[in-house]
């Protein structure tokens, strides 16, 4: 199972122009959940000649019961957005919540099925 979480998936629909592996865990397991990797994708949409690239900046976390792409943040936020994104993650509990919110989500998809 795939969840796409995002209001308008065609804007995903390709490579991301950058990713970085935050984390990828053989042991590591949350409520029943084994997680595999959490990944941060950049997807630059458009580039405005003052404030420079737009990017969407989405989440994949997968699972051994799934995987879940979020929007993790969007906007005009410089050329390093993907790499500042990730040191803030792992210097706050970000990936502690990032997981928690991701199977949530996967929970309550799998109750719909």
């Amino acid at each position: 199972m795939k969840i796409i979480d995002i209001s308008d998936p065609e804007r995903i629909n390709r490579f991301p122009d950058k990713s970085l592996t935050i984390f990828s865990e053989e042991n590591f397991s949350e409520h029943g959940y084994k997680i595999k990797k959490v990944e941060l994708r950049l997807f630059i949409e458009k580039t405005d000649e003052k404030l420079g690239p737009y990017s969407l900046i989405t989440s994949l976390v997968d699972t051994d019961k799934g995987s879940i792409e979020m929007v993790y943040l969007e906007g005009y936020h410089g050329k390093n957005t993907l790499e500042s994104s990730k040191d803030f993650l792992v210097s706050t509990l970000g990936i502690s919540s990032l997981i928690l919110r991701s199977i949530i989500a996967l929970e309550s998809a799998s109750k719909t099925d």
